[in-house]
């Protein structure tokens, strides 16, 4: 009546012991890594979002791919190559602890046999006195024996490392615990972004599953600065930070400076200088085709505004010079784009000191109204990438383990020697792990030792 029952749990062991689980489940980790560098995780860019179709984002947004390394799906994965290795070490684990304890420690027939590095010495000596120059030869030249007598026999055993052999256990749990590590930070931790303009402070950002979270503090922006190479492109940007509990300062998070590479870190959540922009506003007016009654117009960062032709407007980019993108230009000028009631759209620049030019803009693009640029605000603002993952010590820890496996099992072996002292012979066997022919010379180096140890006279 049990048999079903066994049956169905011997599979369910087979399973996920199977070396066939493993690599599907390493190839499908693999490839859903390569899907994450290609599709954009957290809040997808409008651009990539406008070249794909609405049903392939609602797809996407189902399959969790904006999100894929914290979707359930993925998580079910690690939770399944976690299971299999554990289970494929507790499979094998025995076989090798019994390897590592229980030591075979006399050199039968049938072991001679199975060894490839074997090596006779003939020798008239007495096996009494043989016993005592073969143990103290092993201690001082290789390790120190386990002796036995059967059958007329004297049996040594000695051997290095033994424990080298658990080197794929540790890579094993190197996996796990980095798994865990990774669960963890994921349960438990966030990333997301936030912008702050010069002078204001924020409390709460907003996570990359566009949800906000509560910081339990608030971070202040003191001042924020651009170094740019002669071209005009960003060489280096920074931020002056300050941490504020109960509206004061912190002690030791006052007036912090996060560059590039260089974060802050606070009740275990960083905060990475990512980007920056405006925060300020744009000036413009906008008057007929005839440069009559003219209006003063102000369009917010990121904003839009609508124009007397019910055209809406949005600053795309804006200089106070545009001479180093057009050198026989000087002034201010801004780059704008404009979405029409007709539903068409047209980007185009328009200046602060050319009125020519913004008349000929507004009549080439088809714009009922002549717009030109008068400066902008300068107010900065630093865009940051917020950070916290409570298992990234354990993800090291995981790492350290790694690293201790892998040099184990590359640069270390279990070595062993058998000597039989038998019927006026000396016989030797030996036996590695790994890198058999590195141990190959090593053996025949310590037969030779051995043969010139017991031709010496006592």
């Amino acid at each position: 009546m049990t048999t079903p029952k066994k049956d169905l749990l011997n599979s369910l062991w087979d399973f996920f012991c199977s070396l066939k689980l493993t690599m599907f489940l390493l190839i499908s980790l693999a490839v859903i890594s390569i899907i994450g560098t290609i599709i954009p995780q957290g809040i997808p860019p409008e651009e990539y979002l406008a070249q794909i179709s609405p049903a392939k984002i609602k797809l996407y947004k189902a399959l969790g791919f904006f999100d894929m390394y914290h979707s359930w799906w993925f998580i079910l994965l690690l939770y399944l190559l976690t299971v299999n290795l554990i289970a494929c070490s507790i499979k094998r684990l025995p076989h090798i602890w019994k390897i590592i304890t229980q030591p075979v420690t006399m050199l039968s027939s049938a072991l001679e046999q199975s060894l490839t590095n074997v090596a006779t010495i003939k020798t008239s000596d007495k096996p009494a006195a043989l016993k005592e120059r073969v143990a103290a030869f092993l201690k001082a030249d290789f390790a120190e024996p386990v002796i036995t007598e059967a059958d007329g026999a004297w049996h040594f055993f000695a051997q290095k490392t033994p424990w080298c052999r658990l080197s794929v256990y540790f890579v094993h749990l190197s996996v796990i615990v980095i798994f865990i590590g990774s669960m963890i930070g994921s349960l438990f931790g966030f990333k997301g972004f936030v912008n702050i303009a010069e002078g204001e402070g924020v409390s709460k950002i907003m996570s990359r599953s566009e949800k906000e979270i509560d910081l339990g503090f608030a971070l202040r922006l003191e001042k924020f600065s651009v170094a740019k190479y002669p071209s005009g492109s960003p060489k280096e940007f920074k931020s002056i930070l300050t941490v504020l509990e109960n509206g004061r300062p912190v002690p030791g998070y006052t007036n912090v400076r996060v560059i590039v590479n260089d974060p802050l870190t606070y009740k275990g959540i960083t905060f990475y200088q990512s980007s920056y922009g405006n925060a300020g506003s744009y000036f413009f007016t906008v008057s007929d085709l005839s440069g009559k009654n003219p209006v003063l117009l102000t369009v917010g960062n990121q904003a839009s505004v609508k124009l007397p032709d019910g055209s809406s407007m949005h600053v795309l980019e804006a200089t106070k010079d545009v001479s180093q993108f057009a050198p026989e230009l000087s002034g201010p000028a801004a780059q704008v784009e404009l979405h029409k009631p007709d539903g068409k759209t047209a980007s185009f620049v328009v200046y602060a000191n050319y009125p020519q030019l913004n008349f000929q803009r507004a009549r080439e693009n088809g714009v009922g109204s002549i717009i030109s640029y008068k400066g902008s605000e300068d107010l900065l603002y630093t865009g940051l990438q917020v950070a916290k993952d409570p298992g990234v010590e354990i993800v090291w820890f995981g790492c350290l383990l790694m690293m201790i496996g892998i040099y184990i099992a590359f640069f270390m072996s279990h070595r062993r020697i058998w000597v039989r002292i038998q019927a006026g012979a000396v016989t030797v066997g030996g036996n590695a792990s790994k890198n058999q022919g590195a141990f190959q010379q090593n053996f025949e180096g310590l037969v030779e030792r051995l043969k010139t140890d017991l031709a010496k006279k006592k």
